[in-house]
């Protein structure tokens, strides 16, 4: 006889990050058990109401703000930003503009225009050896 196959399970914080939502946050329950692979695909598949209003109103984990609000998660810590935020205080800031905001910003847009050009060279350059060995 072959071993059962065992469940994949995953540690709370692991399952919290996957779903995007902030782990202090969520249900007691959910920060103390273990999260197994199918519970995961349940939990996005069809979200109980906790996880659909966290999702909604927050408070959201570091990358989450960062992605609401267009910048690094380096340049929320460089403006101070270290707790989780909710969706009403990442409006606020989107309506305030502070100036730390627009700095990160801008920076983002530089990184992700230089990254852009990076891969594009890549490209041009892979694509100049393809016609080489041809």
């Amino acid at each position: 006889m072959s071993p059962r196959p065992t469940t994949q399970t995953m540690k709370p914080a692991t399952a919290a990050k996957k779903l995007g939502v902030y782990l202090q946050a969520t249900p007691a329950e959910f920060q103390e058990g273990v999260v197994s692979r199918g519970e995961l695909n349940a939990l996005q598949t069809d979200p109980p109401r906790w996880l659909v209003e966290l999702r909604r109103d927050g408070p959201h984990p570091r990358p989450v703000v960062a992605a609401k609000l267009g910048v690094s998660i380096a340049g929320l810590a460089r403006a101070g930003v270290t707790d989780a935020l909710t969706t009403e205080e990442i409006e606020a800031l989107k309506r305030e503009q502070p100036e730390w905001l627009l700095r990160e910003r801008a920076t983002q847009a530089e990184v992700r225009k230089e990254a852009a050009r990076v891969k594009e060279k890549n490209a041009a350059r892979e694509d100049a050896a393809g016609h080489r060995r041809a």
